[in-house]
């Protein structure tokens, strides 16, 4: 019955014999006491303290929540080689695949999308990326409505290599090489090879093939600078993401409120492919697979100029826009 009564009323019960209403010998009493006293010492005030909530410092149950931040693109910029470099410091959270809720699983609702996050903690940020964000119409509406506060992550590369890289994995999945050459889908009569007009062309390139059109990086950026202001955004240079991979990690644990833990000598340069890969604990390396770094066609030097006089201006409209410039070749 003592769990039931505070403490200071059980010691005035013990030490006040008019609280006991028994009859007992003579000189019983102080006997009587004395053994209730033993019995609240040594059993009663441990069963006290043993049935108090105990107060712990360790993380509250784990549980899946939705994303704080999201890499939003852009497409063969590295968005996937930042999100694994990522990964090494223990408090980001990111789902394995490309979730693709705000652009093509919309409908499936909150409660799926939150399905496909992973368990994360007390001081954990969960992460997600899906490059092809960037050049959705819906994407940037969507993502406010749930959030409003949303991290927004874009990885940027050189347009041109951009360019490059989204035509090499494009031929890439083609039986037999069927798709013609870079120079042609660039330059030239892309029209069998594109649902858009080759015959118009904007300084000499056609605009409007998918591989040159994503790196006007500027028309994209304006329909997300409309839903989000800028200082939500942080901006990856994706070829120093290659080159100095700890420095730009750095930058993006500290946007997401971390301490930053990665480090140089997280990371080994592929001397094949001269790409980064992760540096294990046991020296064992972690590479990207064999599509990163996959060596490039080479592209004649004319429609390399064509291309870089063409992207000129796009780039000086986004280094406007985000007051940021990138020293891109």
């Amino acid at each position: 019955c003592f769990r039931y009564f505070p403490l200071p009323i059980v010691l005035d019960i013990l030490s006040s014999s008019h609280y006991i209403d028994v009859t007992l010998p003579s000189g019983s009493l102080s006997s009587f006491l004395l053994t209730m006293r033993f019995h609240l010492i040594f059993l009663f005030i441990p069963y006290l303290v043993l049935s108090l909530p105990i107060r712990t410092t360790s993380k509250r149950n784990n549980e899946r929540k939705l994303p704080e931040a999201i890499i939003i693109g852009v497409k063969k910029a590295g968005t996937r080689a930042l999100l694994e470099f990522l990964r090494l410091n223990p408090h980001i959270k990111a789902p394995g695949p490309e979730v693709h809720f705000f652009d093509k699983n919309f409908e499936k609702g909150l409660d799926w999308y939150r399905s496909q996050m992973p368990e994360s903690g007390d001081g954990d940020v969960t992460i997600e990326k899906s490059p092809s964000y960037f050049i959705s119409k819906t994407a940037p509406s969507r993502i406010k409505e749930i959030n409003p506060n949303m991290k927004l992550i874009v990885v940027l590369r050189d347009p041109v290599t951009r360019a490059i890289s989204d035509y090499t994995q494009a031929s890439s999945k083609r039986r037999l090489g069927q798709m013609p050459s870079f120079e042609r889908m660039a330059v030239g009569d892309c029209a069998p090879w594109s649902k858009v007009n080759c015959s118009v062309k904007i300084r000499g390139v056609n605009s409007g093939w998918g591989a040159v059109r994503i790196g006007q990086y500027h028309k994209y950026l304006q329909r997300w600078l409309k839903e989000f202001p800028l200082a939500q955004f942080h901006f990856v240079d994706g070829q120093k993401l290659i080159d100095e991979p700890a420095e730009e990690v750095k930058k993006v644990e500290e946007f997401l409120g971390l301490k930053p833990v990665v480090s140089p000598a997280d990371f080994e340069l592929d001397s094949v492919k001269k790409f980064p890969c992760i540096k294990n604990p046991d020296e064992t390396h972690h590479c990207l697979g064999k599509t990163k770094g996959r060596p490039h066609p080479k592209v004649d030097e004319p429609v390399l100029k064509r291309l870089k006089r063409f992207y000129e201006p796009e780039n000086d409209r986004l280094f406007a826009l985000i007051h940021q410039k990138f020293q891109w070749n």
